[in-house]
């Protein structure tokens, strides 16, 4: 696996004795994000391949199911909490693969429904252009029937899902933003456009497709700019085959904070109207939160009054005033996703 990779790999290679070699180098570099994201890390993953989404008692959790094929990403976003998350931040791919496909048998031989994604701690699809990982996991969710994997991307690196006999458990998945986010705050991330482009490529390969608005940025103007991106989804992709769209606004440790002046310099994130959460994570005031939902839901409800729509990590008394219900009405939230599944992936109980 390594040397099929460092073919792959236009770049210099050293063979090193452990990780802390590496974490070295970059933690010894005047940039330690940039050099992270200059390097790459090839190891096995000692730890568990599929890990719970690190959610709080205190807001609502999906229930989800992180795949931890890697960490750290190549793009560049002003928001991202991974930045301070790993210690130092460095791109690191798991090479142990028999280990990973061994444990998702082992893990989603157990019945109930399980939604899976690769796009928590890293890109889902940035290493694509070195590996076939991504379409061996299409391959292999492809046989399940309680079991869906989302692969999560700001990119437009679809080519390794072409021709797959994917079966509908797999959808893919964008991380959404206004325009002027994407171009202020995500570097070396594909256009709004291609993104949608590259999901209205995917929906005529047959795959269900999700979007994700978060972090929503709230600036001067942002409600009619968003309005607009939501838009410009459904000119895209119809609104049956779109699984769910989840909502969350910026939120992030109070450490990002120094590492977003430093490094984005010209960043208006930092200096929005943010507190302490109850997860102790900055966030926005609860009714400025409240109000660019509401904007957003209001929009979606008219365009696609079907589509599931979600918030991510907000709690009871935000689902009451945007959405009218809060989610133990339904089951849960986990239920609610569940059932989208069912529906739109072939997810049988």
């Amino acid at each position: 696996m390594v040397a099929d990779i460092c073919a792959h790999l236009k770049a210099p290679v050293r063979l090193i004795s452990s990780a802390r070699e590496a974490y070295s180098y970059i933690s010894s570099a005047r940039d330690p994000v940039k050099a992270g994201k200059q390097t790459l890390l090839l190891s096995k993953n000692r730890g568990a391949f599929i890990k719970s989404c690190p959610g709080t008692k205190a807001y609502r959790c999906c229930g989800y199911q992180i795949l931890h094929i890697g960490s750290f990403c190549n793009m560049d976003c002003a928001y991202c909490i991974l930045q301070s998350y790993f210690h130092p931040p460095v791109c690191q791919f798991f090479v142990n693969h028999d280990d990973l496909f061994a444990e998702l048998n082992a893990t989603l031989s157990i019945p109930g429904i399980k939604r899976v994604g690769t796009g928590e701690f890293t890109d889902s699809l940035i290493w694509d252009n070195w590996t076939d990982l991504t379409a061996r996991l299409v391959q292999w969710f492809a046989t399940q029937t309680r079991s869906v994997l989302e692969l999560k991307t700001k990119t437009v690196s679809i080519d390794s899902l072409r021709n797959q006999n994917h079966q509908r458990k797999t959808m893919v998945a964008w991380s959404l933003n206004t325009p002027a986010i994407i171009k202020s705050e995500e570097r070396g991330t594909a256009s709004l456009n291609a993104r949608l482009r590259a999901a209205k490529t995917c929906a005529s390969w047959g795959y269900p497709i999700a979007f994700h608005f978060d972090p929503i940025v709230i600036y001067e103007g942002c409600e009619k700019d968003y309005e607009g991106v939501i838009q410009n989804i459904f000119k895209h992709v119809s609104p049956d085959n779109i699984v769910w769209i989840s909502l969350g606004t910026l939120r992030f440790m109070p450490q990002l904070k120094p590492i977003i002046q430093e490094r984005f310099p010209e960043s208006k994130i930092p200096y929005g109207e943010l507190i302490p959460g109850l997860d102790n994570k900055m966030r926005y005031f609860k009714p400025l939160r409240v109000e660019i939902y509401r904007h957003m839901v209001e929009t979606l409800r008219r365009l696609a009054p079907d589509v599931t729509v979600y918030f991510c990590m907000e709690d009871d008394e935000v689902w009451e005033k945007v959405m009218g219900f809060i989610p133990a009405e339904k089951g849960g939230l986990s239920a609610m996703l569940d059932e989208s599944a069912i529906r739109h992936c072939g997810l049988r109980l």
